[in-house]
């Protein structure tokens, strides 16, 4: 469980950095609603990386008490971030070609 969560908070850390990249160099725009005013700026992974750790230590916590239930939900939150870098990758390919 703790290799999954150290996976989803780099994941998490990565969709960040890669995202900044991409909005800074307006080759993308941020989709969350929630952090579009921030994307582009340097609070922007300040927030990823608090969120990240936040989200590990919830995990973490619902894992002492519900253990299947925080493996299937960290286990479903690591293939999505995964997804999500690969379409943020692709979306650095195709800018490029």
């Amino acid at each position: 469980m703790r290799l999954l969560l150290g996976a989803l908070a780099t994941l998490i850390i990565s969709d960040g950095l890669i995202t900044n990249f991409l909005v800074i160099n307006q080759l993308a725009t941020e989709v969350n609603p929630l952090l579009t005013i921030w994307a582009g700026k340097e609070v922007f992974l300040f927030i990823k990386v608090i969120g990240a750790f936040l989200a590990t230590f919830l995990l973490l916590c619902i894992h002492q008490r519900h253990s299947k239930l925080a493996f299937r939900a960290t286990l479903l939150f690591v293939l999505s971030y995964t997804v999500i870098i690969f379409w943020n990758l692709s979306a650095f390919v195709v800018s490029q070609a």
